[in-house]
């Protein structure tokens, strides 16, 4: 294929693709990601000095063939998560020259990430998490009742779905796989919103958005320390006394011959806590919004509980919870006909993919029958999400009991869009319903 001339954004344009408002404004960041797929599936975005430029990448394709090529494509020497430039040198200044502050799965590249990864991919195998449906369950029975509890207007009951339903559920779920007791779930909470929560002034209760680059970079170095001190007195209590949940598997895990160092340990814990959270959260208040926007489809759902596989599939794609992440390019290569040099940062977007009309006919429509749907939205390849059959399981397990106690839903309000660039999803979802009877 020849090679085109480099295109590349600047300016507003350029602003536009990091900045975390434009990711609240679901239908107008679509229409950018469209036009640039169209135009120019693979761009140079060059910001301003406070940023190094990237590659973005769009397409489908392209960015399932950067995500399953993890030779080319690298984790490690750069961050996996867009930043500024002064947030990544006070990291390597922290850290001794790592990009990483959380040294965790997502930042590892071959040969140490399959070693920690076997760690733990049996545990959430489908065969054992089976075995915790039942405890699912009873978390799911206790979230719903809840809906109870929301305020009445004229025999229906109205209430934000995502404080009250999708937020709380997923963080107690994995809290209850990591063995942390429920008098500690908020603080995990906090520590996470400190962690990922900074670009949202509603979510996040720190004051981060008021805070410089380099201001949120220490607030979020005494997050780290936090939850390490945290998780290294739960690994002593793991060691001397295993259980059956998985931070008794990372506790007493060896990798050639050695236990997990304080680092890798915390890293393991916080990568499960934090994304096994917010990426539920996102994909369950997702479905939600879709079905209280079609009241045919939510009777049919009701009726029809085979249909939920697809619902909750196409909710992981049409919300897609984790919206980007980098690479580094290994060696000289080419994308989309762009060429790529050697330490190149790219930005592959998995919202922009699972948007692509030319793999997802009328992307935009929520559509529970599409078959096949082969979303990007768990990643692909060797770094593919650790705990996707969790959260399919917990998502239909939830909607099973949703759709026993719930006879009608519609919106109660507009939804709105957190403003975050690497996870997000909806901050809230005011709907009414009816009770079954």
């Amino acid at each position: 294929m020849a090679t085109q001339a480099e295109p590349t954004l600047t300016g507003a344009d350029a602003m536009a693709v990091i900045d975390p408002k434009s990711y609240a404004d679901w239908d107008g960041l679509l229409d950018r990601f469209d036009a640039l797929r169209r135009e120019t599936p693979v761009v140079r975005v060059v910001n301003d000095e406070l940023h190094d430029p990237f590659w973005l990448v769009t397409g489908y394709d392209d960015v399932m063939r950067i995500s399953k090529d993890n030779k080319l494509f690298l984790n490690n020497p750069r961050g996996v998560v867009f930043g500024a430039k002064s947030g990544e040198d006070m990291v390597k200044e922290i850290t001794g020259g790592s990009p990483h502050l959380v040294r965790s799965l997502v930042t590892l590249d071959a040969p140490t990430h399959p070693k920690y990864r076997r760690l733990t991919q049996d545990w959430f195998m489908p065969k054992n998490i089976n075995q915790m449906e039942e405890e699912i369950r009873a978390l799911a029975k206790t979230t719903v009742d809840r809906l109870l509890d929301a305020d009445q207007k004229g025999g229906q009951y109205e209430a934000d779905f995502v404080p009250v339903i999708s937020a709380p559920y997923p963080l107690h779920v994995v809290m209850q796989i990591l063995g942390v007791p429920e008098e500690d779930e908020q603080r995990m909470l906090f520590l996470t919103q400190q962690m990922f929560g900074g670009q949202d002034e509603d979510l996040n209760k720190t004051g981060m958005a008021d805070m410089t680059p380099e201001q949120i970079t220490q607030l979020v170095v005494g997050a780290v320390a936090d939850f390490e001190a945290y998780f290294a007195k739960l690994t002593e209590e793991k060691r001397a006394n295993p259980t059956d949940d998985v931070a008794s598997v990372i506790a007493n895990a060896k990798v050639d011959g050695e236990y997990l160092n304080d680092r890798d340990m915390a890293g393991y814990y916080i990568i499960l806590a934090a994304a096994g959270h917010d990426t539920t959260s996102a994909s369950t208040a997702g479905a939600m919004q879709a079905l209280a926007q079609d009241p045919e489809q939510f009777a049919r759902l009701k009726a029809d509980r085979d249909l939920l596989p697809g619902i909750v599939e196409e909710a992981i794609r049409w919300t897609t919870p984790v919206q980007h992440f980098m690479r580094t390019a290994a060696e000289d290569t080419e994308v989309g006909g762009q060429k790529i040099t050697k330490d190149d940062w790219l930005m592959i977007s998995y919202v922009a993919a699972n948007h692509d009309e030319n793999v997802f006919p009328d992307p935009r429509k929520f559509d529970a029958s599409r078959s096949p749907n082969r979303h990007l939205a768990f990643g692909a390849g060797a770094h593919q999400c650790l705990g996707l059959h969790m959260a399919r399981m917990e998502m239909k397990i939830l909607f099973n009991e949703l759709l026993d106690r719930i006879e009608t839903l519609e919106l109660a309000g507009e939804p709105k869009r957190a403003n975050s660039t690497f996870v997000g999803g909806l901050k809230t979802l005011p709907i009414k319903y009816t009770l079954s009877k």
